[in-house]
Order: C-alpha cells, then sequence, then structure tokens
C-alpha cells in the first residue's frame, strides 16, 4: 500500500514537471516572431466570404426573431427566464458579429462592414463606431500595462485614487457583470472617456463624423424602443429586450475578462509588460482561449483569442475555427 502511494506520488510529479516543461516561458520573449506565425496559417483561412457572413447574420437575427415570438406567444413566468438567457446569449452572438464588421473581418468591403456592423450593434445598444475605435487601440496595445485601452491592470496608485463606488463597480461581483454600459459612457479607471462624445480623446478629428453616425443610430434605436413601450406597454419591452440584454452585457463582461485574465490554473497568472519589454507578439500571447462548448460555434468562434488578437483580419468565424 506505502508502495503503491509512493509510486503514485512519483508519477504525479513527473506529470507536473512535464507540464512545467510544456508550458511557455512567459518572461522570455518567444521564440518565433508574428512573421512566422503568419506564414504558418492556411491561406484559406484568410478568404472572407460575403455571402456567407450575411449568412450567419442572418440567422442569428431568425432566432432571435424565433425567440422573442415563442416567448410572447406562451407569456409564462415558467418560459421567461429561459427565453431571458437564450436571447441573451443570442445577443452575445449578434455583438459577435458586428465585432467582426469592426475589425474587417467579416468581409473585404467597408461599406458592408460599417453597414452590417451598425445595424448589429444598434440592435444592442452598442454604439459600432465609438466602440470599433477604442477597440482596435485594445488590440493594438494588448497586455500593455499602460495602454491597453479596456483590459488593463489597475495600478496601485490608481487604486488607491479610485472613490469607493468606483472600486465596488470594478472589482465587485456581481457589479462588474454588469460594467459594459458604465465603461461606454466614463471609460476605464484612470481613463475618462466617452464612446459616445465625437470629441472624445479615444478619437481624432477625421474620426469625429463615424462616432456621430453611431450616435444617430443609437438614437433610432431608443427611439423605436420606446414607440414600442408605448404600443404594447413598459412590461412587455422589458421582458422581451431588457432582461435578456441584462444578460447579454453580463455574458460580455464575463467572457472578455476571461480572455484576458489567468488561465484555467487560478494560481498561474498572465504577465503584463511595459516599456521595452512589450511587444504587440508578446501582448498577444497573453490572451486565453476558452471553450464554451456548445455556445462556442453559436458565438463564432470567439472563445479561440489568441489567433484572433495576433490575426483580427481573420475570416470571420471560419478562419478562427480552421486555424
Amino acid at each position: 500500500m506505502g508502495a503503491s502511494t509512493q509510486a503514485s506520488k512519483r508519477k504525479a510529479a513527473a506529470g507536473d514537471t512535464k507540464d512545467q516543461e510544456a508550458r511557455p516561458d512567459l518572461s522570455a520573449p518567444p521564440p518565433f516572431t508574428l512573421a512566422e506565425l503568419r506564414a504558418a496559417i492556411p491561406a484559406h483561412c484568410w478568404v472572407k466570404s460575403p455571402a456567407r457572413s450575411l449568412l450567419h447574420a442572418a440567422a442569428d437575427l431568425a432566432i432571435c426573431g424565433a425567440l422573442a415570438w415563442l416567448a410572447a406567444a406562451a407569456n409564462s413566468w415558467v418560459v421567461w427566464p429561459l427565453y431571458w438567457l437564450a436571447q441573451g446569449t443570442m445577443m452575445w452572438a449578434i455583438f459577435v458579429v458586428g465585432h467582426d464588421c469592426g475589425h474587417g473581418s467579416f468581409s473585404d468591403s467597408s461599406r458592408l462592414n460599417y453597414a452590417v456592423g451598425h445595424a448589429l450593434h444598434s440592435l444592442i445598444l452598442v454604439p459600432f463606431h465609438g466602440w470599433r475605435l477604442s477597440h482596435k487601440k485594445h488590440h493594438g496595445n494588448h497586455g500593455h500595462v499602460d495602454n491597453d485601452e479596456s483590459w488593463h491592470p489597475v495600478t496601485r496608485s490608481q487604486y488607491e485614487a479610485l472613490g469607493w463606488q468606483a472600486r465596488l463597480g470594478r472589482l465587485s461581483f456581481p457589479f462588474s457583470l454588469l460594467s459594459f454600459p458604465f465603461y461606454l459612457v466614463w471609460g476605464s479607471p484612470g481613463r475618462a472617456h466617452s464612446h459616445y462624445h465625437p470629441h472624445s480623446d479615444l478619437f481624432s478629428k477625421h474620426q469625429r463624423p463615424m462616432v456621430v453616425t453611431s450616435d444617430v443610430c443609437l438614437a433610432v434605436a431608443y427611439g423605436a424602443l420606446a414607440v414600442a413601450s408605448w404600443v404594447f406597454g413598459v412590461g412587455t419591452v422589458a421582458k422581451l429586450y431588457w432582461a435578456p440584454w441584462a444578460v447579454f452585457v453580463a455574458w460580455l463582461d464575463a467572457v472578455t475578462y476571461l480572455h484576458h485574465h489567468g488561465p484555467h490554473d487560478p494560481e498561474e497568472k498572465m504577465p503584463w509588460y511595459r516599456g521595452s519589454e512589450w511587444s504587440y507578439l508578446r501582448g498577444g500571447l497573453t490572451c486565453i482561449d476558452r471553450d464554451y462548448g456548445a455556445l462556442h460555434a453559436l458565438t463564432h468562434d470567439i472563445g479561440t483569442h489568441v489567433v484572433h488578437h495576433l490575426f483580427p483580419q481573420f475570416a470571420s468565424r471560419g478562419g478562427r475555427r480552421r486555424v
């Protein structure tokens, strides 16, 4: 019995050693370049099909419509919570398609990308250009302590400067799961800027008209919700739209956090870089791939996040899946 236990311990220790050897040393520069990674990717992963992308977007919208119709027809408190979860998840999928439009991975046509992106993101009350432009900065500075736009650690001085409300909202569950709307209005701690204001320091002078265009689209969306509330009642719109929208916000905050904080082992920490230690490649490699099971394909493979951060122009959905 004792010999068997010792053998098991030795086997476990050997396994741990192999795991440690297999894990890259993230404190050292990677043993490959971005160009070498790109060269290893099959050419078909870069091919974008507008027809296929539009089909995926249409399918998502059809599912959303069917879910809303079924829930309204049933009008049962047994069904409503299930609907909120399902519809909120579909809003997450719609967000990803709009997100891909912003990256240019939906198609090679910027006009088509912007038209579809505005339509989809306005449906879920996201300012397409405002968020797209700040998200571009996030990709360009991923993993940088000082320059990452949306997912950067709070330094000691920043934390000490935060009021109790900001600490509660950013660092306390479940408030952090509802932080996305506040981020759009006020930005990250220590980087106060609005995604709606065309003169925000997020945007250059030539980008301001784009931000205004997105604001107008959002005004139309809010107006449509107001009209629907007047025609069908506030309670009906709350059940059909606002409750699943809150689920979508929680999904978005949760999964984006998971993509940028810590691997599966809670004791293992991902590095953040600054100064000469940072590079686009090293920063991108600090992202985390997450497998969402049955939801992975439904949300257009956004859990395959490392390759997305390194090569955001990958063909929407199919490129991330096939790499």
